[in-house]
């Protein structure tokens, strides 16, 4: 007999059998109660990524319908046959069905995983003492040069960069990465000392989140049918990690969060233009 295995990757979840649309969802119960109840209830059969609640168009019967995002499909599935036809929190079936198209998009592959997405999602599989992260280096790179600075950076203001290194360590499984994270911003000169300072906190906290989000990415979990969870870790062979000196990769790998703040909500992205398998 087959083993079933699943393997699941610290990024967005992109495919259409991870996904699940609960529907029939009684118009009595407010939408905080209903995402509190669904994320309870689905929560139980893995990891989720994304819960979402809304109410039906003004034009259609009142109640509500809910989005549903696994990130392994097999617990998306085991989800789907127990809760289908189920009352679950209300006293009236749910459907509950598996999307049967992906959605257009999500055709140019995952994102990464924002920070907050990695903690909970190793938490979830590798335990709250499954795995450590040290940091190898934080440096200052305000005084930048090369193709990774602006030339009217410093016409704006003075720029604070920050580009830090650390170490994932998983110890039950022997599995050690890195990952590089930088983050930059401009400092306007009419603001005093104390506003630099807190930026420089800002940022260092940002380009360490960064870096561990990277370190994250890294690692894949592989679930087995018997419950066991097997841990490995990717390696690009062309990416150099220096123990003691960020120089080199900061330019490969800049980012500006001006633009982008750490763990942005991904799923105020998500679109809604889901088909569902109703023979299910």
């Amino acid at each position: 007999m087959d083993m079933e295995v699943d393997v699941i990757e610290f990024k967005v979840p992109v495919e259409n059998n991870k996904t699940l649309f609960i529907w029939d969802i009684q118009p009595s119960f407010s939408e905080a109660y209903i995402y509190e109840c669904v994320s309870r209830a689905f929560g139980a059969f893995g990891a989720l990524y994304l819960v979402k609640v809304c109410p039906h168009a003004p034009l259609a019967a009142p109640g509500f319908y809910a989005l549903v995002k696994f990130y392994s499909s097999a617990h998306a599935r085991r989800a789907q046959r127990a809760t289908d036809k189920q009352c679950l929190f209300q006293n009236t079936p749910l459907k509950v069905c598996l999307s049967t198209r992906q959605n257009p998009a999500f055709t140019f592959g995952a994102k990464a995983l924002s920070h907050a997405k990695c903690l909970d999602l190793a938490n979830h599989y590798l335990g709250y003492n499954g795995w450590s992260i040290r940091t190898v280096t934080l440096k200052a790179l305000s005084d930048c040069t090369g193709v990774s600075c602006s030339p009217d950076a410093h016409a704006q203001g003075e720029l604070l960069k920050f580009g830090c290194v650390v170490e994932l360590t998983i110890p039950q499984h022997g599995v050690t990465c890195r990952g590089v994270g930088v983050a930059e911003e401009v400092i306007d000169p009419e603001k005093g000392p104390e506003v630099k300072l807190w930026k420089r906190g800002k940022l260092m906290r940002w380009a360490r989140d960064k870096a561990a989000a990277g370190a994250f990415e890294k690692v894949v979990i592989i679930l087995l049918g018997n419950g066991k969870v097997a841990v490995e870790c990717r390696f690009d062979p062309d990416e150099i990690i220096p123990d003691d000196n960020i120089e080199g990769i900061i330019q490969v790998n800049d980012i500006s969060w001006n633009d982008l703040g750490p763990d942005h909500l991904e799923d105020e992205e998500l679109s809604w233009d889901f088909t569902i398998d109703m023979s299910q």
